[in-house]
């Protein structure tokens, strides 16, 4: 027998529908493009879907080239093309229909923080598919990515999975450099992400850039000058954006174990929603309490 709805303040809200006619969603993502990439991309988009029931969602890539790793702007070029067929088959029909008006697509960067030399290639796709797109900022600084970070900690056995247990790790470290790509504004953006992490473990957190010469180093040897003996590396990137073994070179340097990058977490979809809803307008979908 089918459950009864539940009524009153205890009843679970029903997820909003994307509006009839809105703009695509697509993911921007940066990146050799693999099989594996892909796999994270779809899931990413997969969890937008299900959190907002109608979105039309696809994914790009600043260097995709063929038909299973498709470039950005082909993409976007694809979505106005489509917008325009979907208004002249309604007219052609007899159904009213409203000329197309505003982007054809919501373009969200699949990156947890701010790297300039990656947004410039997504604005340049934007412009090359006719600036029939709109884009948004990137996904942090925000509380979920200190949530996805402490969950990458822990599966990583370097925090405790739980902060209102009373039980320690062995190997929970005491100190966390939280390594990012991007200089030194993406360094700083990720270090107010990183105040929210060192209040959900109690450590010093502090933030570094990969991609700049003796930047994890030079934080690894002040958290160890301020007290922190067992430290630990938390990349603060989703995946694409992190060059083949840029992470296991970082974690030599620091001598220490890192843990995953954030990949395809939950949260990562989530705030993709947030970041296309807010752009268009839409109600925001109520976030949920942190799980840790």
């Amino acid at each position: 027998m089918p459950r009864p709805r539940q009524s009153g303040r205890h009843r679970r809200p029903e997820p909003a529908a994307a509006p009839e006619g809105a703009p695509a969603l697509v993911l921007a993502v940066p990146g050799v493009p693999s099989d594996a990439i892909r796999a994270l991309a779809d899931e990413v988009v997969s969890i937008a879907r299900s959190e907002l029931p109608g979105l039309e969602a696809v994914v790009g890539f600043l260097e995709g080239d063929d038909v299973a790793h498709p470039a950005l702007a082909t993409v976007l070029s694809a979505a106005d093309r489509l917008r325009t067929e979907r208004y002249e088959i309604a007219v052609a029909a007899g159904r009213e229909a409203s000329a197309p008006e505003g982007p054809a697509a919501v373009v969200v960067p699949l990156l947890a923080g701010p790297d300039n030399a990656l947004m410039r290639q997504v604005r340049q796709a934007v412009m090359d598919s006719g600036n029939t797109a709109e884009l948004t900022d990137v996904l942090g600084p925000h509380p979920l990515l200190a949530e996805a970070l402490h969950v990458r900690l822990s599966e990583a056995g370097l925090a405790r999975a739980d902060r209102a247990r009373l039980f320690t790790v062995a190997t929970a470290a005491d100190g966390i450099i939280l390594a990012t790509v991007g200089g030194e504004e993406a360094v700083q953006a990720a270090g107010i992400t990183g105040m929210l992490l060192a209040a959900r473990l109690a450590v010093p957190v502090m933030a570094a850039a990969l991609d700049q010469e003796g930047s994890i180093a030079s934080v690894a040897a002040q958290l160890r000058g301020a007290g922190s003996v067992q430290l630990a590396l938390a990349p603060y990137l989703i995946g694409p954006e992190l060059a083949e073994g840029l992470l296991d070179e970082a974690s030599k340097e620091a001598g220490c174990a890192a843990a995953e990058a954030l990949g395809a977490y939950p949260a990562i979809g989530k705030l993709v929603l947030s970041q296309y809803s807010a752009a268009l307008g839409l109600p925001q979908q109520p976030q949920g309490a942190p799980s840790l």
